[in-house]
């Protein structure tokens, strides 16, 4: 089966209740949730969590959170990858075998469409294993600055201080949104000693806002009224 997962621990310090906070008027949670199933392409939308409000919050929301994270996958330092280990793990012991997941962050830029373009490119592109979604950067990383104690900046690249920005390859980073995954293609790499690399979907930099500060959320909150509205239509233009 194909399967969304979004990984929603509770317990966030750098903002308190952050998957469950009113965002436009409804949890953030809603929003990657609500992409997913306005998809048509998921047997279930699966929430992780180690925390009763957040899987509440899902279960009204339409998602499914049907089991506990264990508490050594809830901490602060726990990665990703075995969040979604573990419930690619559960659903294959309890449900059915996951072909293929799309792993969400509670996003609200996070669209339906984005999502299914990020299915077609992982369909449609022989032998991949991984699609992500990125961004540009908006000024050329070549050209980045380092600040020494006494306050003074110099080039990190000098070698590029002279180079016309227009001359400079583009470079991109992670949007935060989703990251699809064929496990059968993994499987594949592994078997022959390649390294699993993802393949980047380029998403617009006004849809891309990652919220892991209370400067995030309120940049987010502008961005949101700004190109959608409060309460806005994300899906449109599909």
């Amino acid at each position: 089966m194909i399967v969304a997962i979004i990984p929603a621990r509770g317990g966030s310090k750098r903002i308190p209740g952050k998957n469950v906070k009113p965002f436009f008027g409804k949890p953030l949670l809603a929003y990657p949730i609500e992409a997913a199933l306005g998809t048509g392409l998921f047997d279930a939308v699966i929430v992780s969590t180690d925390d009763a409000a957040i899987a509440e919050t899902a279960r009204r929301h339409g998602a499914k959170a049907p089991f506990v994270r264990p508490a050594e996958l809830a901490d602060d330092h726990a990665p990703t990858q075995p969040v979604l280990d573990h419930a690619v793990a559960w659903l294959a012991a309890n449900e059915a075998p996951v072909t293929a997941y799309c792993a969400l962050y509670a996003n609200p830029f996070t669209t339906a469409a984005t999502i299914e373009r990020g299915y077609d490119l992982l369909r449609r592109t022989p032998g991949a294993c991984v699609v992500m979604g990125v961004t540009d950067f908006g000024y050329p990383i070549q050209r980045a600055l380092r600040r020494g104690p006494d306050g003074r900046v110099s080039y990190l690249h000098p070698e590029y201080a002279l180079t016309r920005s227009q001359d400079l390859e583009p470079a991109y980073h992670d949007a935060a949104q989703f990251y699809w995954h064929d496990l059968a293609a993994i499987a594949a790499a592994g078997a022959r000693g390649e390294p699993v690399l993802a393949h980047g979907l380029v998403i617009p930099r006004h849809l891309c806002q990652d919220i892991d500060t209370p400067e995030d959320w309120d940049l987010a909150e502008r961005l949101y009224a700004a190109f959608f509205g409060a309460g806005g239509d994300r899906e449109a233009g599909r």
